[in-house]
């Protein structure tokens, strides 16, 4: 399961969706929205103007999202 994190540095919910991929023992990849004009521009397609911006193969969201982080959570014991 690829899941990428598009992010801005000092971001509170940034970091809150980061640690709790963490504690679940999720991998990601983060790509910092101001270091990535392409990656910031794909954000802004999708229709979000915050980070963090989750992005999996099936879906995205915008924000710290407890109850999505979650469901990958429990994808990721099923694989």
């Amino acid at each position: 399961m690829t899941i990428t994190i598009y992010t801005k540095p000092d971001c509170v919910q940034c970091h809150a969706t980061c640690r709790a991929l963490d504690r679940k023992g999720i991998d990601y990849r983060l790509v910092d929205l101001l270091a990535d004009a392409q990656a910031l521009a794909h954000v802004k397609a999708l229709g979000y103007q915050q980070a963090p911006v989750v992005q999996t193969a099936d879906e995205h969201w915008s924000g710290f999202r407890p109850d999505k982080i979650g469901q990958l959570a429990a994808a990721a014991m099923v694989l």
